[in-house]
């Protein structure tokens, strides 16, 4: 027994001795705890062995104790039974048995903190790769924080009230309790906003809009709602990000941009550009660019950035294909299976929605006219399975190599674990780089800013328009108020 590391004899000798005397508590404790808990080697022992009775449907007391141990020839080992019969006689109260138990694991986790330094101590003395020992200190100290946290069976009963509280409360505000708000209102009414720990995935054919749509949503939660985003790039460049973002976000054509057409004095070019810059630079979006990045590396950095920033609202992963499983495995199938459970964990552990962006099988090309269905995500069905939301992105007037400047685009959400599936339209405007609302076709107002709607309160479904006509429409609602500032 290491006489520097923490522990506290009487508090162990305590917890023991609950468990004999109190049958009301053990089954509590017993569950609680663990050996390893404990630092004393004969505690250990007799912790062990106590559970081991308790897994037998017995009861933990003196009798059933000194019988195991004596059969296993570990009596004498703890100390006899007469240690045995002093540890019952140590107890002060059973009543306070919730703190003995606290000052047991809290010594217990000191213990495994300083275990664990010194692991990382000596891995780094010898290293000659820093990420991978990076990745093991995290893994030592997470593994930790995994342990301590426990999560016992509750009657569900005790959770009826709120639910019913968060119901009332929906009822009178519908803002209160709803998720990130995407900016495009019949998505956020259809999903309630994106909710913490929700895996969402954002599917389409390649070059249909499914990055822009996801870009968009960044901008829109970091700017109006002051989200903090972490964006893992695999596909395009923080360059190529940044020059899309300042396009959109100032409604610049990104073509002209490339090609020199911005005149200085151009109200509608360079002063729009700057403007977006200053919206942007106040901004929390960062961005990793990392090639063949694994579900772990993801974890790790966007954990390091939730410690430094105290919290993480986005996670958006572009895209799902172009990822690398850490674990080995027969097949791309079982790889992809992998990193899509490992997404949903990382959703769940963080506390944050999770975009990741994902192709579709080309099956879909052979079905004419043909709209994509769940079947259609590529190379894992996991893919369906672990997500809480799937949301489809469908041109069906045009191809990859037709892509018009001004153009409906069909929004499917074909999976809501916590909603209905309904359909719907965003005008996508191709050379800013950006969808917005089309709810003004019909000349309806555009809904109030940052509010979620009733059905009813929806516009109906724009009427179909010829390409032609709509690049002549200028009634359609963007993204935000004409009259105001960027974002305002």
């Amino acid at each position: 027994m290491a006489n520097n590391m923490p522990y506290n004899l009487e508090a162990e000798q305590s917890v023991l001795a609950c468990i004999l005397l109190d049958q009301e508590v053990q089954i509590e404790i017993l569950s609680d705890l663990n050996e390893n808990d404990f630092l004393v080697n004969s505690h250990k022992m007799i912790f062990s062995y106590m559970r081991e009775i308790m897994a037998d449907n017995k009861p933990v007391d003196l009798v059933t104790l000194a019988d195991i141990l004596q059969k296993n020839g570990k009596l004498e080992a703890v100390g006899g039974i007469n240690y045995l019969t002093e540890l019952s006689k140590t107890l002060p109260s059973s009543a306070n048995f919730r703190q003995y138990v606290n000052i047991v694991r809290r010594d217990g986790v000191l213990r495994s903190l300083i275990t664990s330094s010194n692991k990382i101590i000596e891995d780094a003395t010898v290293s000659t790769d820093s990420d991978h020992s990076l990745s093991y200190a995290q893994k030592l100290i997470f593994d930790i924080s995994n342990t301590d946290d426990k999560h016992n069976l509750e009657k569900l009963g005790l959770y009826f009230d709120p639910v019913l509280d968060r119901f009332e409360r929906l009822q009178k505000d519908k803002n209160y309790n709803t998720g990130l708000k995407t900016g495009f209102t019949q998505l956020d009414y259809v999903t309630n906003g994106l909710h913490k720990g929700n895996l969402i995935i954002l599917a389409a054919r390649p070059s249909v809009g499914k990055t822009t749509l996801a870009m968009n949503i960044v901008e829109n939660v970091a700017i109006r709602e002051k989200a903090v985003c972490a964006v893992f790039e695999l596909e395009m460049t923080k360059i190529e990000l940044a020059q899309r973002m300042l396009c959109s976000v100032g409604e610049v054509p990104m073509d002209d941009c490339l090609k020199g057409k911005l005149d200085d004095t151009d109200e509608k070019g360079f002063k729009k550009l700057w403007q977006a810059k200053k919206t942007l630079n106040d901004a929390q979006i960062y961005v990793d660019e990392t090639s063949n990045v694994t579900p772990q590396d993801i974890l790790n950095k966007a954990r390091r950035l939730k410690m430094r920033l105290g919290r993480l609202d986005l996670i958006v992963v572009d895209h799902l294909q172009l990822m690398q499983s850490a674990k080995k495995t027969e097949s791309r199938q079982q790889e992809v299976t992998d990193i899509s459970k490992n997404l949903k964990m990382i959703a769940k552990e963080l506390e944050c929605p999770v975009i990741a962006l994902s192709q579709l099988s080309r099956q879909i090309a052979s079905r004419k006219g043909g709209k994509p269905v769940l079947s259609d995500l590529r190379e894992s069905g996991a893919i369906e399975q672990d997500a809480d939301l799937v949301v489809f992105l469908h041109k069906p007037d045009a191809d990859a190599g037709n892509r018009p400047e001004v153009q409906l685009t069909d929004i499917i959400v074909a999976k809501n674990r916590n909603g209905a599936c309904k359909e719907f339209q965003l005008l996508f405007k191709g050379a800013f780089c950006k969808f917005v609302n089309p709810t003004n076709y019909s000349g309806q107002p555009p809904v109030k800013e940052g509010t979620f709607v009733r059905e009813e309160d929806i516009p109906p479904e724009p009427e179909k328009y010829t390409l032609e006509e709509l690049k002549s429409l200028e009634q359609y609602a963007p993204a935000e108020d004409e009259d105001e500032d960027i974002f305002g």
